[in-house]
């Protein structure tokens, strides 16, 4: 996912971090370090193709927390495909002067998400491929818009304090924004899937898991600078969905438009396939581990092709009816809760098993914590029917999950 968040969520940070929303990036990366320990202990004791599944059964058990957490870490990921898809069709409507509330987004949203739902139909190999051709194209693209749009600025950074739409310093607004930004790295978290794959995973999962988030934070603030340098804080907020297109104007006109739509497209697109697969993959392996339900349909294929269409349809459904903003909220509040949730596994119960620094790991959930405390208050105030919305789903999959492995365990009983 390096690459598509930044150009889905600088906007959508902006707005809630205020004047000093690059920082908001900075911190955001260093929370992500934090909790990016708990996961590589983990794939380092447990590499498997389950990935996150695995570890929560693992802190867990076979047992309703893990189910929970398991299907939240999948819903926030569904949520950042249908978010991303929306910035796929924001992105490319700029090339026709079509407006940003245009039917045409959720339209394109839709058509992306189906397109990866054939190209991941058409098997792993295929995948590998575009990944590794779109992982050069898009981080090259984003580090020329971010060199040539601060070379155009002069390479200044001067904070708009008097423009801020929520907090101009760190405050409620500013840790907001950095549960928004977090978004952009939560990405590392795909490659825990990737253990039964690669050589010797114990080690080179979490190798894959640092340098992913080392190259993310230094082209995400080459990028929040550049666009912090390039446009006053109001401009971006009002060119929210589409932020980085706007800001390449001043350095290169329309021309700049049309090369960041093009990273933009490449970014999103590639990414959205990549997760399809992941989610799909994990759902696949809660279902073998008989910790989620698992129904056929009358579907042909294993279970990971049935689990690749239930992915591709929610995520569809939340690109059509829900808008950038309450996606990029509901997606921060899971992920965090299944963050937390991992990290006191690992602490109370796989701390001495897979030599955890027990320190390293109670700061990464406190920092969740506290920046899921600042989120959920900013959007009490502001949007408190996402709150709502967030309870019903939470509440509504733990009862679903609960009654799932009673009446499965008094079946195999």
């Amino acid at each position: 996912m390096i690459g598509a968040g930044i150009f889905a969520l600088t906007g959508q940070v902006a707005e809630l971090a205020g004047a000093l929303f690059p920082l908001a990036f900075l911190a955001a990366a260093i929370i992500s370090g934090f909790s990016a320990y708990s996961y590589i202990k983990m794939s380092n004791a447990y590499p498997s193709a389950g990935g996150i599944a695995m570890y929560l059964k693992k802190a867990y058990g076979r047992s309703t927390m893990t189910g929970v957490c398991a299907l939240l870490m999948a819903f926030s990921m569904i949520i950042n495909e249908s978010l991303v898809g929306r910035t796929f069709g924001t992105y490319t409507l700029q090339l026709f002067n079509v407006g940003e509330n245009s039917y045409w987004v959720p339209i394109l949203a839709v058509g992306l998400i189906a397109v990866a739902f054939l190209i991941n139909i058409s098997g792993n190999k295929i995948i590998g491929s575009l990944s590794q051709v779109t992982a050069f194209l898009k981080i090259g693209g984003i580090i020329i818009f971010a060199a040539v749009t601060l070379w155009a600025a002069g390479f200044s950074f001067k904070p708009d304090f008097g423009a801020g739409s929520s907090e101009a310093i760190p405050g409620t607004g500013f840790m907001a924004g950095v549960a928004i930004a977090i978004l952009a790295y939560k990405g590392f978290t795909t490659i825990t899937n990737s253990g039964g794959e690669v050589k010797n995973p114990e080690k080179n999962v979490g190798r894959a898991i640092i340098a992913s988030l080392a190259i993310c934070v230094v082209v995400y603030l080459l990028v929040a600078f550049a666009v912090a340098s390039s446009l006053p804080l109001a401009q971006i907020v009002e060119a929210k969905n589409f932020a980085l297109a706007e800001a390449a104007k001043p350095a290169l006109g329309q021309y700049g438009v049309w090369f960041t739509v093009a990273i933009a497209i490449i970014a999103t697109a590639s990414g959205i396939i990549a997760s399809v697969f992941a989610v799909s993959r994990m759902l696949a392996m809660l279902s073998e581990m008989e910790i989620i339900p698992h129904r056929h349909f009358g579907m042909p294929g294993d279970i990971q092709k049935h689990t690749l269409v239930y992915t591709v349809v929610l995520a569809a459904a939340l690109a059509a009816f829900f808008d950038l903003t309450r996606i990029a909220s509901l997606g921060a509040i899971f992920y965090l809760l299944v963050d937390i949730a991992i990290h006191w596994g690992v602490f109370r119960n796989q701390k001495n098993d897979i030599n955890a620094n027990g320190a390293i790991v109670m700061t990464a959930l406190v920092l969740d914590i506290i920046v899921l405390g600042a989120m959920t208050i900013l959007k009490g105030s502001s949007d408190p029917m996402l709150l709502v919305i967030a309870a019903i789903g939470l509440l509504l999959t733990f009862l679903g999950e609960r009654f799932f492995l009673k009446n499965h365990q008094m079946a195999r009983e």
